[in-house]
């Protein structure tokens, strides 16, 4: 019956997890007082500065990269630093090779990569990809999507991001980030995430103020 059909429907609703549009670009992340790109977004979550220059995104942005830079402010800056290299192919293609010539020089002989570097390379990944698929809705990102394909491949952010997971001394907030790579392709994934970064949330002030973006 119909009551039976709307019943079902809404049952379903509830099981999904509740991240509408691009979880990484649609809400910009709480950082307080801590240093990122300039930033404007007064009338839309993708609105830069007028007046920044791009080229000096990719070595400012590294700059922000620093090894103390806490997890949701990494996010923030990428969020930003990604949005803003989508307007030029070739900035976007010199951010993502920046970003992997970190990783591969914090690469130790016969061990594992910078879990930090790791995750900023794995994150900027799954950003890109999101705007990606802005291309194809939404006037303001239509033509910046074919070199960002271009300039991740086939390489899977999450995946990356994984490797720094699993640990005791996992930081709640990178649970967070995986969380909102998952939301909208594996509910399992999504959930075990979202339940990790909310025991850790009590933790980390950044990312309290932040864990309503999982509800």
């Amino acid at each position: 019956s119909r009551s039976s059909a709307i019943a079902v429907l809404a049952v379903l609703a509830l099981a999904l997890p509740a991240i509408a549009g691009p979880p990484l670009l649609c809400h910009p992340f709480d950082i307080g007082s801590a240093k990122s790109l300039p930033w404007d977004g007064t009338r839309a979550f993708w609105q830069g500065r007028a007046d920044y220059r791009l080229e000096n995104l990719v070595a400012e942005t590294e700059a922000l990269l620093t090894p103390s830079t806490p997890v949701i402010v990494r996010m923030e800056t990428l969020r930003r630093a990604a949005l803003y290299a989508s307007a030029d192919g070739e900035v976007a293609h010199r951010l993502y090779a920046k970003l992997g010539e970190r990783l591969r020089a914090s690469q130790k002989p016969g061990g594992r990569p910078d879990d930090l570097a790791l995750f900023d390379f794995g994150y900027l990944t799954e950003t890109y990809r999101q705007i990606a698929e802005l291309d194809r809705g939404m006037s303001e990102f239509r033509g910046r999507g074919p070199a960002l394909r271009e300039a991740i491949g086939s390489a899977d952010g999450y995946s990356m991001i994984k490797k720094t997971l699993g640990q005791p001394s996992t930081d709640p907030a990178m649970e967070f980030a995986a969380a909102l790579m998952t939301g909208r392709r594996d509910e399992g994934a999504y959930r075990a995430h979202a339940e990790r970064a909310r025991a850790g949330a009590s933790r980390d002030a950044l990312l309290a103020r932040n864990i309503g973006h999982l509800s």
